[in-house]
């Protein structure tokens, strides 16, 4: 008997080339700082979590928007070394990518991130979603997402949506959402009436519900490093555990799905770098 087939997770979503710099503190308005470190890598919530979901043995795909700027082909080649296939949906787009600027405070990890995200960016398409086990979708490319959720929809392919903030797609886009994963601050208009509920809130413990029941899930406790992305890291763990679930998970199997992009969460943020947590996420995965 070989080895079990590899669960497909597809991300679709905001791809960004991050700008991330250490430093000793945060600057004030007006001032200056010195930085000790420098590093430029993919980012952004679709992206980082199909970054997690390869660092964890799961095959990710993403489809996004980057084009065909130094900057896009850059991110590029950072996301085909950590063993993501991207779908660009405009390759030949000859505007810069979506970039941010993520400062990092060395003492404790916590950032402040200026980002242009995928303001102006109009981009239509299908996405493939043969062997998908998974959808995640982030709500920055609303055209895109909606037809995603619509095609996984019809194919049975459980659709998880990483809820950062509250987008006016969500409204269209929430009813075909399966596994709503979401922080304390999210705030929708509406209860949310998705079969799965999980609302995350840093170090707190993770609260979810489902079919009448509800529960927590504690978080690992871990010296903090570096916080960026560590939201993305855990939708990304998320959606695979969902994958090799292969159906919307019910109240027995989420406490260890949420355990799982815990600890996956936790060696992110235990990890300083871009790219410094993706080889201690492989050993989880082995």
């Amino acid at each position: 008997m070989g080895d079990p087939p590899v669960s497909v997770v597809v991300a679709v979503g905001l791809c960004t080339v991050d700008l991330v710099q250490r430093v000793d503190r945060l600057p004030a308005p007006g001032q200056k700082v010195q930085s000790r470190s420098v590093e430029l890598a993919a980012g952004g919530p679709a992206a980082n979590a199909a970054v997690a979901v390869a660092a964890l043995g799961g095959s990710a795909r993403l489809r996004t928007v980057l084009g065909s700027h130094p900057l896009a082909r850059l991110a590029l080649r950072d996301l085909a070394d950590c063993g993501v296939e991207v779908s660009d949906v405009l390759p030949y787009r000859v505007a810069p990518p979506a970039v941010s600027a993520v400062s990092v405070r060395e003492s404790d990890g916590e950032r402040t991130v200026v980002s242009h995200n995928a303001a102006g960016m109009a981009a239509a398409g299908d996405t493939d979603l043969t062997g998908a086990g998974a959808l995640l979708v982030d709500g920055h490319h609303p055209e895109l997402a909606l037809r995603a959720a619509t095609a996984a929809r019809r194919r049975g392919v459980p659709v998880v949506l990483d809820a950062g903030s509250w987008k006016p797609v969500l409204a269209e886009l929430l009813p075909l959402v399966d596994v709503c994963a979401c922080s304390a601050a999210f705030e929708p208009p509406e209860p949310l009436a998705n079969p799965v509920v999980i609302r995350t809130a840093g170090p707190a413990p993770v609260r979810w519900q489902a079919e009448g029941e509800s529960g927590e899930v504690a978080v690992p406790d871990t010296e903090v490093r570096d916080t960026v992305g560590a939201g993305d890291v855990w939708h990304g763990a998320a959606a695979l555990a969902v994958a090799r679930l292969g159906r919307v998970p019910g109240p027995a199997e989420l406490p260890g799905l949420i355990a799982f992009a815990n600890r996956a969460a936790a060696v992110r943020v235990g990890h300083e770098g871009a790219r410094g947590w993706v080889l201690p996420m492989r050993e989880l995965a082995s």
